[in-house]
């Protein structure tokens, strides 16, 4: 074999010069043969004893070679392609857990991976080609699965150019990414490293990776695949999943910095599902965990503890679900209602506000909830007020009653759900006399005016309450009516003074 110093310096002639790539590439004797055998060679060496240093040399040199020699020429990345089930083998290998802990193997594992991107940049069937045999890979061989996972900050970001390059502009490989097992697994594996990667900074390679990874995702959304990637993440019998949260996170940054009302047609009935079910699931855990009783008299039951039922675990996820989801939902309608007039987009917000839910609830309804009798209320956002006590001033305002439920003292989860749900409501009933109407049947109008409060664990709530109410009184006799029609109750304290 050539010496590495020799090669080497080749590679470095063929990143400077097209013109010798694409020589090199067809001259006569050819050099594919030699150099796929070359390959062949190295990927069993590697096979038989990963920790081999003159290994680790000969795949470096032959991989910056290779590299270079492919770069934007097509026929060259044609010819090259033979070897990728090589280049695959010597990944794997390196991809084990023994070989990542060898630091010295990260080099040659970043040379790999940026002789594999560029064998197919920019080369539509060879990047079709590629992705199409990776994902239908047994899980095992996948080496993106395994690379993803790797200590190194540089290989994984390397590792992500090239799958933000295969996804981007083609909804035939994205739509295979969400429609394969392999597919999901990738999604899963990349969602538990932006969980890792969220906190560092801009500049590092931990970063660089995160904004790769946001691309990545962004990419799918893009293609109208969020429900679909959303689905493969649920797990059986659970509200919801931490993958699935995580995904609802890059949703909701996704439709802040996004202007894209067609992407917003497929997404719709998946937030307002998902909205009716979280809705649905929060109203009846906090309805166990309070006990039986009217929640306007919760000082009659809170007492007695044997009336009080389990406080539900997945409680706390649910509801950061829910405000991740409310929070996506306002942005969707901010957006579709900003397009009326512009090609009749504007109508697609009825997406949202006439969506309905299995219960036959509009979304407002459901966020409120419906009163089943006096005795007993699944009204959401009343529950949540019992459920967790405003805290002004650092302090909690509640009753020694609401002090023994379940799950009061703590706020991890809990926090903005009432605030966000008030502020969604305020959105939908805004010149919609047919949504101001759906809260009044359903006495959602003193909910809201009980929510015009300071609460620490919702900023804001006290302004988007009387901006809700603002919108639910707006040219509505029978909402006006309502409001006119509660009076202020006044009583004489001990001290002969007049409360209200």
């Amino acid at each position: 074999m050539t010496s590495t110093a020799a090669l080497d310096s080749i590679a470095n002639d063929l990143a400077r010069d097209e013109g010798l790539r694409v020589q090199m590439g067809t001259n006569n004797p050819s050099i594919w043969p030699g150099l796929n055998r070359a390959w062949d060679t190295l990927a069993a060496r590697v096979a038989h004893d990963e920790g081999d240093a003159l290994a680790q040399s000969l795949v470096t040199s032959f991989g910056r070679f290779t590299r270079n020699l492919v770069a934007a020429v097509p026929s060259n990345q044609q010819n090259a392609f033979t070897i990728e089930p090589s280049l695959r083998s010597i990944l794997h290998a390196y991809g084990s857990w023994s070989a990542t802990q060898d630091q010295k193997s990260y080099a040659v594992t970043r040379m790999l991976i940026q002789t594999l991107s560029n064998m197919v940049t920019s080369n539509d069937t060879l990047m079709t080609r590629l992705w199409v045999t990776y994902l239908n890979l047994p899980e095992e061989q996948v080496v993106f699965i395994r690379l993803l996972g790797s200590p190194d900050s540089r290989t994984v970001l390397s590792l992500l150019v090239l799958l933000v390059n295969c996804v981007h502009e083609s909804n035939h490989r994205r739509g295979l990414l969400a429609e394969t097992q392999v597919g999901a697994r990738i999604c899963i594996k990349l969602l538990d490293l932006m969980v890792i990667l969220y906190d560092a900074e801009d500049s590092s390679d931990e970063g660089k990776a995160f904004d790769y990874g946001y691309h990545f995702f962004a990419h799918l959304f893009d293609g109208g695949f969020a429900p679909q990637l959303y689905a493969n993440l649920s797990v059986t019998d659970e509200i919801i999943a931490p993958h699935q949260t995580t995904l609802l996170k890059l949703l909701d940054s996704y439709l802040h910095s996004s202007h894209l009302p067609t992407a917003l047609v497929g997404m719709c009935p998946m937030l307002t599902a998902c909205f009716f079910e979280l809705c649905t699931f929060s109203a009846h855990a906090i309805r166990k965990s309070i006990g039986k009783g009217p929640v306007d008299n919760v000082v009659s039951f809170a007492s007695d503890l044997s009336s009080q039922g389990a406080f539900d675990l997945m409680l706390p996820k649910a509801c950061e679900a829910l405000v991740l989801v409310t929070q996506c939902l306002v942005s969707a309608t901010l957006e579709l209602e900003g397009n009326i007039g512009k090609n009749s987009k504007g109508e697609l917000s009825l997406l949202i506000r006439g969506a309905i839910s299995p219960q036959g609830q509009d979304i407002a309804v459901c966020a409120i909830g419906k009163p089943i009798s006096n005795f007993v209320r699944q009204q959401l956002l009343r529950l949540l007020d019992v459920f967790l006590p405003r805290i002004n001033y650092g302090k909690p305002v509640t009753s020694a009653a609401a002090q023994s439920i379940p799950g009061t003292t703590d706020s991890t989860g809990f926090s903005y759900v009432k605030r966000d749900l008030v502020r969604l409501l305020g959105i939908l009933c805004h010149k919609n006399k047919k949504i101001q109407d759906s809260i009044r049947i359903c006495e959602g109008i003193t909910v809201i005016m009980n929510m015009c409060v300071v609460d620490e664990r919702n900023p804001y709530l006290r302004e988007h309450a009387i901006f809700t109410l603002h919108n639910l009184l707006e040219d509505n006799e029978e909402n006006q009516w309502v409001v006119n029609s509660i009076q202020p109750s006044e009583r004489w304290d001990q001290d002969g003074m007049l409360q209200r």
